[in-house]
């Protein structure tokens, strides 16, 4: 199964804080990797890295073959970025962010048009679309930034807290998409704090604290590691692997 995403000894040091230290993962297609760690533990750090916002202090992310670093437009070209906080402008309509984001990779107008259609119905959003950034709720707002990252078809979803905003309909609806996402070879990494997420739908996950990459593995290959029995929830994991 071909790497998608390779992160390869990656640190991020702020001054004298090692925010990630010496992170090395890979990610295979059709893979939906999360990774969980407490707030403050590099989770956002890492994300910020891999979609270019941020420089690694050394180290290096790979999506495809291509070094984020040296090639920013190949790499940006395959990645869907949902941030912890939907990115938007409050003047522009959610029809309009859609098709501006279609533009902004390169998309024709007749297929933006299709696929702004296609997306709408995900979360029932027909009509919502017309209105403005600055009158929707925090849950639409998080709706539309999600759509948004699929406007291109990308290779790779990179995720930060996917559901923040969202009511129970739209984070089932939301859960089931991802899964689909990625049984039509796409990939997801995904980092949160909500464990429950993390436990029902991802194929790996990976246990970070204090910026260092302490397990990584199956549900079942975790609580072997955490020494735990078969029925462990992730909490329990989680809390016997960061004790």
């Amino acid at each position: 199964m071909q790497t998608v995403l390779k992160l390869t000894n990656l640190v991020k040091e702020f001054g004298t804080l090692s925010a990630v230290n010496g992170v090395t993962l890979d990610i295979k297609e059709g893979e939906l990797f999360a990774l969980i760690g407490p707030n403050g533990s590099g989770k956002t750090t890492i994300i910020k890295i891999i979609v270019g916002l941020l420089k690694a202090t050394s180290g290096s992310v790979h999506v495809n073959e291509f070094e984020v670093a040296a090639n920013p437009i190949k790499t940006k070209s395959q990645i869907g970025y949902i941030p912890d906080e939907p990115k938007v402008w409050n003047r522009l309509t959610g029809e309009e962010f859609l098709n501006l984001v279609g533009v902004f990779f390169g998309m024709k107008e007749e297929q933006r048009k299709q696929k702004i259609q296609e997306l709408l119905k995900i979360y029932d959003l027909e009509g919502v679309q017309k209105g403005f950034f600055e009158n929707y709720s925090r849950g639409n707002k998080q709706k539309f930034s999600i759509l948004a990252s699929l406007m291109h078809d990308p290779k790779l979803l990179v995720i930060d807290e996917p559901i923040v905003g969202l009511d129970p309909k739209s984070t089932s609806i939301t859960k089931k998409k991802l899964q689909s996402y990625v049984k039509n070879k796409g990939t997801v990494f995904l980092a949160t704090h909500i464990l429950d997420i993390a436990q029902d739908i991802a194929t790996r996950i990976g246990v970070l604290d204090k910026g260092k990459l302490i397990a990584v593995g199956t549900l079942a290959e975790l609580r072997k590691k955490a020494k735990l029995s078969d029925n462990s929830s992730l909490e329990d994991i989680y809390l016997s692997l960061t004790k």
